[in-house]
């Protein structure tokens, strides 16, 4: 009965805001309610409390164990287990965890505008004639990136902006040093380099101003900001984030060692394919010359001037025939023609007699007496008169 009259005594109390650690999280897949253990460290106090999946999703980042929020709940006595609880509706960070909300809301933000597009960024030189350095005035990280490049490539030159690094007056000098580097037209990369620190003493890197700074810029710039687990929003907008200082003075300069190592190993590999290619060409042509035609390259000539001269020969031959044989066939021919020729008839003593027309005489009627006549013998022609039929 008292445990009945305090749960309904406990469900009309209003709701309050409470605020504590999270110590533990329990989301289970498929369930909408999600379980956290608040503490209050102050007075070592812990609360179970019931909070929608709704309300941890609409946070935009995932809410890490050790976190403080404040939230909006009502109290709830579970009879049976005798267990007071708080169900939450509304789940709010504060402090750090507020922070990192605003944070990850601004990186959306420019992450939708395209400002940490991978097709953004700019290959650095492999080899930069001057490195321009952002960086707190003395520090350890102007330290570690200045003598790390220059123990990786001695010849290395630097313009070193000192600025604050941190504090009020870090947007405004980092910006401003990063925009008098970009219009030098010698500096050929950008590092921005600071040591580890807390969130808060990063911040100054995560602002919108120095963001669109970067993106603005139009010489590579490399982050090198605090240590491998710190990510300001200026790693998304660089064209190359190092871990920390001394990462970024191994990516903007070669090691000088390294590549004369690697130019003595290229020179002995490129020997080695000369001279292998030299002896397998020596091979090739050995095998060459000892091929039958090239031992004896004028055999192959004399074959082909003997089967040259064999058919000049036959040739020859062939023709004088020819030639003979139609010098017989038209001496014959002549023989024929000249026995069938009316010369011939004339010179055995016949003659052609014409009228003065020109009409071959064949009859002596053709002729009367007194016609003019026309004699044609084998030696001439002679002129005569008909005295009529004999």
């Amino acid at each position: 009965m008292l445990t009945a009259k305090m749960t309904e005594y406990i469900g009309r109390a209003p709701a309050l805001w409470v605020e504590g650690q999270v110590v533990q999280l329990t989301r289970r897949p498929g369930q909408q309610l999600c379980y956290l253990t608040l503490r209050d460290p102050d007075v070592d106090l812990s609360f179970q409390v019931t909070v929608g999946r709704r309300v941890l999703d609409a946070l935009g980042t995932p809410l890490p164990e050790g976190a403080r929020v404040v939230v909006h709940a009502r109290p709830q006595l579970y009879p049976r287990r005798g267990s007071l609880s708080l169900a939450a509706d509304d789940l709010r960070p504060v402090g750090v965890g507020e922070l990192l909300a605003r944070l990850e809301h601004l990186r959306r933000v420019l992450d939708a505008e395209g400002l940490f597009d991978p097709a953004r960024k700019r290959p650095l030189p492999f080899l930069p004639g001057v490195v321009g350095l952002v960086c707190g005035r003395a520090s350890a990280a102007e330290r570690d990136v200045v003598e790390n490049a220059r123990r990786r490539w001695p010849v290395v030159r630097f313009e070193i902006r000192p600025v604050a690094v941190q504090g009020p007056r870090a947007v405004g000098e980092v910006v401003a040093a990063l925009e008098d580097l970009d219009s030098r037209d010698e500096v050929e990369v950008i590092v921005v380099a600071r040591g580890g620190g807390s969130l808060e003493d990063l911040l100054p890197f995560s602002n919108e101003t120095l963001v669109r700074a970067v993106a603005r810029c139009r010489t590579p710039v490399v982050s090198a900001i605090g240590h491998e687990v710190d990510t300001p929003l200026l790693d998304f907008v660089a064209d190359l984030r190092a871990s920390t200082p001394t990462d970024a003075a191994k990516r903007i300069v070669p090691d000088v060692a390294a590549e004369q190592a690697g130019l003595q190993g290229a020179r002995q590999r490129a020997r080695g394919a000369v001279l292998a290619r030299i002896e397998r060409e020596g091979r090739a042509l050995a095998a060459l010359r000892e091929r039958p035609v090239l031992a004896d390259p004028a055999g192959l000539l004399r074959e082909r001037a003997e089967a040259v001269t064999a058919l000049r020969e036959r040739t020859r031959t062939a023709v004088v025939g020819r030639l003979r044989a139609a010098s017989t066939d038209v001496g014959h021919l002549r023989g024929r023609v000249a026995a069938l020729s009316p010369a011939a008839t004339l010179a055995r003593g016949y003659a052609v007699v014409q009228d003065e027309a020109g009409d071959i005489v064949r009859d002596p009627a053709q002729a009367p007496q007194g016609t003019g006549l026309r004699v044609r013998l084998h030696g001439g022609c002679l002129a005569a008169r008909s005295e009529g039929p004999a």
